[in-house]
């Protein structure tokens, strides 16, 4: 299904009944990365995804936007589906937008799920890494930044042991537009440090770990657990940074015992 929101068509599912679950994608991916998320939830619980905008089937804007305008579209389709309050679920650059969504919409919230993510800002390095990530995808290409990306994405147990989720993992990311890839990486650069705002939050919080996730260290989940006062940590064993990808039995389990506990 599609709609447009804030002058951006928005390609999107919305399956199942109940407690809304909105999941929002990784960087380079597209709402095809929850396919399994979606399935084991669906009979429990109202489920969502998106492409976020530069994604997958939905517009890639000609100018330049943040996590903000991002999470912004999320609460318009929100608005559009007549869903007041969810819990948001995202990873890595998912996660960035949840929390984004949280600082602009903390009513719109029941919950987090934060996978494979962090609280602070990128260092100047890791600006400037996204930076020069940006101007390769608009000149060669998401081929181009789906070779630099799956290796750090996927954790060795996958690389080595699933060729059929570095296949997948591969061909969705190629799937997505260079302006859109481009773009989300210079508004991740932008994003603002959350630890302040999510050590305020009087929500509950699941966090998710691959255990083989080399983007996101474990002191900083770690670090994410201490200091969001209702937050739980969860370790996907033989998990990257796509840990829902790579063991998606583990990581629904995960996600079925927080649903449980909050009906």
């Amino acid at each position: 299904m599609k709609t447009t929101v804030n002058d951006v068509e928005i390609a999107y599912r919305d399956e199942g009944t109940g407690l809304p679950f909105i999941f929002l994608h990784a960087f380079p991916m597209n709402q095809r990365m929850w396919d399994e998320q979606l399935e084991a939830l669906k009979p429990h619980c109202r489920v969502i995804t998106l492409d976020l905008r530069g994604f997958g089937e939905s517009q890639s804007p000609n100018s330049s936007y943040s996590l903000e305008d991002m999470a912004s579209d999320v609460r318009a389709l929100m608005k559009h589906l007549s869903i007041d309050r969810a819990v948001i679920a995202g990873l890595s650059m998912g996660g960035y937008i949840a929390m984004a969504f949280y600082r602009n919409y903390p009513d719109a919230v029941r919950a987090l799920v934060l996978s494979d993510t962090r609280t602070v800002s990128d260092t100047d390095e890791g600006r400037s890494r996204r930076f020069l990530s940006a101007q390769k995808a608009a000149q060669e290409g998401p081929a181009a930044i789906a070779r630099d990306m799956v290796p750090v994405l996927l954790g060795p147990t996958s690389l080595k042991e699933r060729p059929d989720v570095v296949e997948r993992v591969t061909r969705i990311a190629e799937s997505n537009p260079s302006r859109g890839i481009a773009a989300a990486q210079r508004a991740m650069a932008g994003r603002p440090d959350s630890t302040s705002l999510m050590s305020e939050a009087r929500i509950p919080v699941l966090l998710i770990r691959g255990s083989e996730d080399a983007l996101s260290p474990p002191s900083e989940m770690e670090a994410m657990q201490k200091n969001i006062p209702a937050a739980t940590l969860k370790i996907i064993d033989r998990a990257g940074h796509l840990s829902n990808l790579e063991q998606p039995d583990l990581f629904n389990a995960a996600l079925l015992e927080f649903v449980t506990a909050l009906n």
